[in-house]
């Protein structure tokens, strides 16, 4: 029972990671695109660089804690 919420709970925090980095990547993707100012831009790229390593962040940390969840679950 509190493996299952744990594996929830795992996957909860592993789709906030998905939605902050795609929130960060959209923005970026905005400021390129609606602004013509270069520090603007500068900032629009860095939002997609962070946005793209938070997601990997994301996803290392949901897959070393879903195998060590497979391993207590099994």
């Amino acid at each position: 029972m509190a493996t299952d919420r744990t594996i929830l709970a795992n996957e909860r925090t592993f789709l906030a990671y998905i939605r902050t980095a795609l929130s960060m990547i959209v923005s970026g993707a905005s400021f390129i695109k609606f602004f013509d100012i270069l520090i603007i831009n500068k900032i629009g790229y860095a939002f997609i660089y962070i946005g793209f390593i938070i997601f990997y962040i994301g996803f290392m940390r949901f897959s070393k804690i879903n195998k060590k969840l497979k391993k207590v679950q099994f």
